[in-house]
């Protein structure tokens, strides 16, 4: 059940917490290299956070990247990237809209602690075939919809690849040549209306990343969704939805070698199912109610190393989990000027067997890692069992027409996290279910805010505050090895965190001149007994201040402008202290103390101008768009490498006086993006 945004929504509603991006304001903001990106878009709005230069990873409101729950057509998925993080796997002419909650998360939605991500696919159009595409600078894209049979049924199916690896293959240099780079994406969605009260849906998602090194290494992963879903008016007053999906996502590496080369691959999947009934027995009131079941299942690790005589397989342990939910919620206009949403979900997780659990010596994985001994499970026998009841609630109250106060209190349990060594967007996280030794996270959060509109609904102003608190939050040891390990507790520490900070947003929605201003101030910490000290610690996505500028202006019915600025603290992080020379190499040395400096504040500006082509009544147009990403050239650093820098370095001082081919210790730093300008011819037919 889909309805209109009213313009006053911003105030008389009881969302807080929520942002929207409509597919025609997502295609009009600048990209990288001319792709636009949802996910980087999402980035521009207030309480989300970014690790770094050139990755997609959110971090909302003091969670990890791993804690929101991003689902395309009701499926999750896990790894929304592409090409190590620098493009989101949404094909933008495929988005309908997009939805970001990170306050008052609606009681049937759950499963992740920090914020909800709720992506829709367009519908195919009804009337006549029709299409848009776009030839960039590195891909191409192209959307086909259209009716079905009949007016009653449509389809939607859009494509996408990028062409790195064609002008690698034309390449001269034969080191060059043999490389493989890449990737694509097709999505899809069909509709049909059985009558006026059946509407059923089902979308699809596969897309494939894959990066070759001269045939020597091999790096490639691919997500694959499905979902099905059925809307029926079973009367005026109630409907009913129905939702069935999968979710696989699946990474491989290969090396190549004789004597030291190995497969390492491993894959996960969700299946799921939701009912939801929902009950509306007069206006402005409503009470929804029903069922989420999920199925987790961890495939084992795999690793086969081309030396098999001497080396033996390495295979970890299947994980498999089950989790049912129930939910209830409401909300109702209690007076003309207050409002309530409250609602209720109780969820229950149990991993079951086919498995193992290990007991050791001392009672704590994390001490000395000796396995004592083992319990073995089997097929579909209960190993671990946890539940926790969830309450949501959030109240508006009006105090002029176009001004409101809103509050709300949210609890949220996550029962699967990322374990992850990197933050450099490889797609090798490895996610871990709740268990023996590793409890569920639960997040409770408290958001109180002002909310106004503007000039008759043109511009809508916000200011939150929120605080929020993680319970059993997981943090990797020093040198932790998540990839190789079986028994990966041992590598895993576990704690609390809590997040607090205060957003503001000032959005205009009409008009030739459209945009919007937003700042975050937020402070986020970790109290890890092992890590730090066991003092508290600013995770990597710790950024206290974050500025953000969207500006799309219309000069005339051909041509328009947009342009974004961000500015951010710099991203947290552990430097060395000193080093040491072993075998002629030079090493770092850290002490105990975690994320005790900062990379320089980022900041960058990108441009864009659109030309439209002259409207001469044809069934063709098209449009040129002409981007510029960094557009004064900021030098944001990457990555930071503390080595030997020899006196015939780009980066050696001359001024030590020191002698030709000596050395000395330094810090090379790495910096991905200058100006980057890019060409689109974008068309509709």
């Amino acid at each position: 059940m889909v309805s209109e945004r009213r313009q006053d929504y911003n105030v008389k509603s009881t969302a807080i917490g929520k942002n929207e991006i409509s597919g025609d304001e997502l295609r009009r903001i600048p990209a990288l290299f001319g792709e636009v990106d949802l996910l980087r878009s999402i980035q521009l709005l207030p309480g989300v956070n970014t690790a770094g230069e050139g990755t997609t990873g959110l971090f909302v409101r003091g969670g990890s990247s791993d804690q929101n729950l991003i689902q395309i057509d009701g499926a999750p998925i896990y790894n929304p990237s592409h090409f190590f993080g620098f493009f989101s796997v949404f094909n933008p002419d495929a988005v309908s809209d997009v939805a970001l909650y990170k306050g008052n998360i609606p009681a049937n939605f759950g499963g992740r602690a920090s914020s909800l991500i709720d992506i829709s696919l367009k519908e195919g159009n009804t009337q006549k075939i029709r299409g848009s595409g776009g030839i960039g600078s590195i891909s191409s894209r192209l959307t086909v919809d259209g009716p079905l049979f009949s007016e009653d049924a449509s389809f939607l199916i859009s494509a996408r690849r990028t062409y790195a690896d064609i002008f690698l293959g034309l390449s001269s240099n034969e080191s060059l040549k043999d490389n493989q780079l890449y990737f694509y994406d097709l999505s899809g969605k069909l509709m049909w209306r059985n009558g006026e009260k059946n509407k059923f849906t089902f979308s699809t998602y596969y897309g494939s990343d894959f990066l070759g090194l001269a045939e020597q290494f091999g790096l490639g992963w691919n997500n694959w969704i499905n979902s099905f879903e059925w809307d029926r008016q079973i009367n005026d007053k109630l409907f009913l939805d129905v939702t069935a999906y999968y979710s696989f996502y699946k990474y491989k590496i290969t090396v190549t070698d004789e004597d030291n080369g190995f497969d390492w691959s491993n894959y996960f999947s969700e299946s799921g199912g939701k009912v939801a009934l929902t009950y509306i027995p007069r206006e402005n009131t409503e009470l929804k109610f029903g069922v989420h079941s999920q199925l987790y299942y961890f495939a084992p690790v795999d690793l086969q190393f081309s030396d098999s005589e001497n080396i033996q397989p390495f295979e970890s342990t299947t994980r498999i989990g089950f989790q049912n939910s129930f939910f209830i919620a409401g909300n109702a206009e209690l007076t003309e000027k207050l409002s309530v949403e409250a609602g209720l979900r109780w969820s229950a997780y149990q991993q079951i067997g086919d498995g193992v659990n290990y007991i050791y010596e001392n009672g704590d994985p994390t001490i000395d890692g000796v396995v004592s001994d083992t319990l073995n499970y089997n097929f579909g026998e209960r190993m671990q069992f946890f539940d926790g009841l969830e309450p949501r609630v959030a109240m508006r109250y009006l105090l002029t027409d176009g001004l409101a106060l809103k509050g709300s209190y949210n609890r949220n349990y996550q029962y699967i996290q990322v374990a992850s060594n990197s933050s450099a967007g490889l797609p090798i996280d490895r996610w871990i279910p709740a268990g023996k030794y590793i409890e569920p996270i639960r997040s409770d959060q408290v958001s109180v805010g002002v909310f106004k509109n503007l000039n008759d609904n043109k511009w809508e102003l916000s200011l939150e505050g929120y605080y929020r608190d993680f319970r059993n939050i997981i943090d990797l040891k020093q040198n932790a090895d998540v990839l190789f390990k079986d028994n990966v507790e041992t590598e895993i520490l576990t704690g609390d965190g809590w997040a607090y900070g205060l957003e503001f947003l000032l959005r205009k929605n009409v008009g030739k001149t459209t945009g919007w201003l937003s700042y975050t101030w937020s402070r986020t910490y970790r109290k890890i007994e092992g890590i730090n000290k066991g003092l508290p610690y600013n995770p990597r996505f710790d950024r206290p201040h974050d500025l953000s500028l969207v500006l799309t202006h219309e000069i005339n019915d051909r041509l328009s402008f947009s342009g974004t600025f961000v500015y951010t603290t710099g991203v947290a992080v552990t430097f060395p202290v000193g080093s040491y020379v072993l075998d002629n190499q030079r090493l770092p040395i850290y002490d105990e103390y975690r994320n005790q400096s900062r990379f320089p504040d980022y900041h960058r500006m990108d441009l864009s101008l659109t030309l439209k082509n002259k409207d001469k009544g044809r069934w063709w147009k098209g449009s040129w768009n002409f981007s510029v990403y960094n557009a004064y050239g900021r030098k944001n650093p990457f990555s930071y490498e503390f080595t030997d820098i020899m006196n015939n370095d780009i980066q050696f001082d001359s001024s030590d006086g020191l002698e030709v081919f000596s050395q000395r210790p330094g810090v090379v730093k790495t910096y991905l993006f200058g100006i980057l300008p890019s060409v689109t011819y974008n068309f509709t037919f």
